[in-house]
């Protein structure tokens, strides 16, 4: 059994650069659906949870009074809490049910996937999460624009910023809908509207404070429930996971080939360009950067990445002993199986079927009642950055050049809220029977061809100017976009052509070799005098990133 694990371990390991993880989210929400009967359970946990989150966001609406409080939560979050709250935000209903059911499906597969989702966290811990909070206030184009012409750079970070919310946010909402009716019953219609209603509540009325909140709550019931759940399922095997494992090949039609890699994974060159977007799409992801201003300093930040990573490499374990256990304990019950002995609902409800297999109906109305809460927490902070992205980088940087009062500031916030909710609500509606799986792997590759770049440049490269960021930046967003509406993903299963102009589905290696190689060449060619102020820019600039001084503190930043 230990030579089992440890294959499984070293092969999910050395395969991190064939994790296809980014599209696991969207697959787990493209799949065909099944409308199940209404959940009575479910529907009143989910209600008792949607009843507490709007007390809290009551409670936090009665905190929050300045820009400081509105953006960061007055940057008195903890360590521990910031931690939570990032793997609340990371941890996705489409990764709860994706990974499980590819782990059902597909067996160690499932493990790769959870490895490229894992990997990209480090690259935050240790080069990027300490500077971030050293230099920069509300969002990430604090940073970035830190010793370069504010209007020109906050522009396209925010513009970058906000092309990666609305892609996200329509995977979410799309996700809601047919989740909504896998679990509840309920129409789709109805799903879009309370999730986008319920967003801009938390998001209007509470700020960062309750969407900090909603975060952790969501981070614990998921946590404590696939606990419990795997707790449960290890019980059928007498708490011994050599047996689990053992039943697992026995009952799978592909027997001990679930411990290797499918034929699916292949593509070398796909494979290292996702792998890229796996491991800087998080770094350049604009609602996970803005929780690095929550906290009170650097040493906070760090330890938030380090709780997160914890919190986020536990929950994927988890999510891979379900999918060994629903192989057994639901593939072999025909009360999960139609005619042709395939999963009811797909093989995204293994999860589900599993937990009403050892829990009955009560616990399978508290996982799928957690399961609709975790994308209320995904888009709260989805939709906090966005707004943020809008007030503080667009109207009180590039608008009124930094004159705009902390009321006038909020107020935009707000409206923008509002505004990305109805948005987020129409496009949901509107892309119901769209294939939307290219757009979780989109919102990654620009955030790690537009975003990440132009952030990881500008911390690390004192010869960086303002025309490099800038050019380079756009030349990732336009190659980034170009890959995905001309490849496979969009030419072909979305617009109808018989062969995509661009031939891959992932494009990020190129997208990012663009965006970084542009940077460079448009900045070492740069002899205005911007570059040279640019240039002299980044020895205070590093002494704070390093040392902290000057860093707004958590009392008035």
């Amino acid at each position: 059994m230990i030579r089992r694990l440890a294959l499984i371990l070293s092969a999910g390991i050395g395969g991190s650069l064939f994790a296809f993880a980014a599209l696991a989210a969207g697959e787990a929400i493209s799949g065909a659906v099944e409308k199940q009967p209404v959940n009575v359970i479910a529907i009143g946990l989910f209600i008792a949870f949607v009843l507490a989150t709007l007390g809290l966001t009551y409670w936090a609406s009665r905190r929050t009074r300045s820009t400081s409080d509105f953006y960061t939560a007055g940057g008195g979050i903890t360590g521990f809490q910031n931690g939570l709250a990032i793997a609340g935000d990371y941890m996705s209903a489409a990764a709860f049910l994706g990974v499980s059911g590819m782990v059902f499906g597909k067996g160690v597969d499932g493990v790769f996937y959870t490895v490229g989702w894992t990997v990209g966290w480090p690259l935050i811990l240790f080069m990027i999460a300490e500077r971030l909070r050293n230099l920069g206030r509300y969002t990430f184009a604090d940073v970035a624009s830190y010793r370069f012409d504010q209007t020109k750079i906050r522009s396209l970070s925010a513009m970058g910023a906000l092309t990666v919310v609305i892609f996200y946010l329509i995977a979410q909402m799309v996700g809601a809908g047919k989740l909504i009716q896998l679990l509840f019953g309920l129409d789709y219609a109805y799903a879009v509207v309370l999730v986008g209603v319920l967003m801009v509540l938390y998001v209007t009325f509470g700020g960062m404070l309750a969407t900090t909140w909603v975060q952790i709550i969501k981070a614990v019931l998921l946590l404590g429930g696939c606990t419990i759940l795997v707790l449960l399922s290890l019980a059928h095997f007498g708490f011994d996971p050599s047996a689990l494992m053992q039943s697992a090949i026995d009952n799978h039609a592909a027997k001990d080939a679930i411990l290797k890699p499918s034929s699916s994974i292949s593509d070398p060159l796909s494979a290292v360009s996702l792998a890229l977007a796996l491991m800087c799409g998080p770094a350049g992801l604009p609602h996970i950067l803005m929780r690095f201003f929550t906290v009170p300093d650097a040493k906070a930040a760090r330890k938030s990445v380090f709780y997160a990573t914890g919190f986020i490499g536990y929950f994927f374990i988890l999510a891979v002993m379900i999918g060994f256990s629903a192989i057994t304990i639901v593939g072999t019950n025909p009360s999960y199986l139609d005619q042709a002995g395939k999963i009811l609902g797909g093989g995204n409800m293994a999860a589900i079927h599993l937990s009403q297999a050892v829990g009955g109906d009560v616990f399978l109305g508290f996982i799928s009642a957690v399961a609709f809460a975790t994308i209320l927490a995904v888009v709260s902070g989805l939709a906090l950055a966005g707004a943020s992205a809008v007030s503080h980088d667009l109207y009180a940087r590039v608008i009124k050049k930094g004159k705009a009062s902390g009321r006038q500031e909020m107020l935009v916030s707000r409206l923008a809220t509002l505004v990305l909710g109805v948005l987020a609500i129409g496009l949901g509606l509107v892309f119901e029977n769209q294939n939307i799986a290219f757009m979780v792997g989109l919102a990654f590759g620009l955030a790690a061809s537009v975003n990440f770049p132009v952030l990881f440049m500008s911390i690390f490269w004192k010869d960086m100017t303002t025309r490099g960021a800038f050019i380079g930046g756009f030349l990732g967003l336009i190659s980034a976009v170009a890959c995905v509406v001309l490849g496979p993903a969009v030419w072909v299963a979305v617009l109808g052509f018989e062969k995509p102009i661009f031939p891959y589905e992932q494009y990020a290696l190129f997208s990012m070799t663009i965006a970084f190689s542009s940077i460079w060449f448009f900045s070492v060619t740069d002899r205005s005098k911007r570059a040279a102020l640019d240039k002299a820019g980044f020895r205070d600039q590093f002494i704070r990133s390093e040392t902290g001084l000057g860093a707004a503190a958590a009392a008035n930043h």
